[in-house]
């Protein structure tokens, strides 16, 4: 059984805007998971679909074999988190433990569990320094891990951030790729994260969907997709600088394997200089 899935998904905004068109989306248990296309390809809406926020104008959403209903919304919201591309959208208590501290209270938890929760998210986040801080005194970078360490409280089974490096510097995309890479090893986690910056997806996921026009348009390994090199420039993505400079090295007879990553590029370039010497 699938933790997430999604079986001829569509959707409309209105009669003219077909926002997803047959969406058909797995997601495994301890996968990161990359939705990559550029702005307008149906991400967004994609993910508000995730945990009931918006309902299917036909097709299914099924969440551990459920479907999302009345009935089990407050578990499936307890089972999926979001954190949203604008941190404002969800930071709004006045100190940061009480931010945090929000979704798990509303689950009902007793104060006890509610403090451990928020202490343990402050944690992994590592923003205990923060604790009585409001939030509108906060960085782009620290609202984000507060988003982040909101929905962690809640202890979800899934993870999803809709482009979680949208106003963070250099070193927040750094701490956050770092993050988000423990998670499902040492959380048990799965990470599902949308982006149109595609030198990013190869840090994190290990599958990547391709969305366009509201379409998913291919599908697989981050090798797979990302010597699709005509498919991503017809959609307007970039191909990942890494795999490109390695591309370019093979062309002028240099012997190196293809690399997607920073750590595989160092690697194979290691190699090749231990080759020449």
């Amino acid at each position: 059984m699938h933790i997430l899935e999604t079986r001829d998904l569509s959707y409309s905004y209105n009669s003219s805007i077909k926002a997803l068109n047959n969406i058909n989306f797995i997601a495994g248990r301890k996968q990161k998971i990359g939705i990559i296309g550029s702005n307008g390809a149906g991400k967004s809406t994609l993910f508000r679909h995730f945990n009931g926020i918006l309902k299917p104008e036909s097709g299914e959403v099924l969440i551990r074999g459920e479907h999302i209903s009345k009935s089990n919304i407050k578990e499936i919201r307890k089972l999926v988190g979001i954190v949203f591309q604008n941190s404002d959208d969800q930071v709004f208590s006045p100190t940061v433990e009480e931010d945090v501290a929000f979704g798990p209270t509303n689950l009902g938890l007793d104060d006890d569990t509610v403090s451990h929760r928020v202490d343990e998210a402050l944690r992994i986040l590592s923003i205990e320094h923060l604790r009585e801080r409001p939030p509108h005194q906060l960085s782009g970078g620290e609202k984000k891990r507060v988003a982040i360490a909101g929905i962690l409280a809640m202890e979800p089974q899934v993870l999803i951030l809709d482009e979680p490096t949208a106003g963070l510097d250099p070193k927040g995309v750094n701490d956050l790729l770092e993050f988000l890479n423990i998670l499902p090893e040492k959380y048990g986690m799965t990470v599902i994260f949308s982006t149109h910056h595609v030198d990013l997806v190869a840090e994190i996921a290990d599958y990547i969907y391709v969305m366009d026009d509201g379409r998913i348009v291919a599908e697989g390994t981050v090798e797979e997709i990302f010597l699709k090199q005509e498919l991503l420039t017809e959609i307007g993505l970039d191909v990942p600088v890494i795999p490109k400079l390695i591309n370019s090295l093979q062309k002028k007879g240099i012997d190196i394997d293809m690399a997607f990553s920073y750590k595989e590029c160092e690697k194979v370039l290691t190699e090749a200089f231990e080759r020449i010497k």
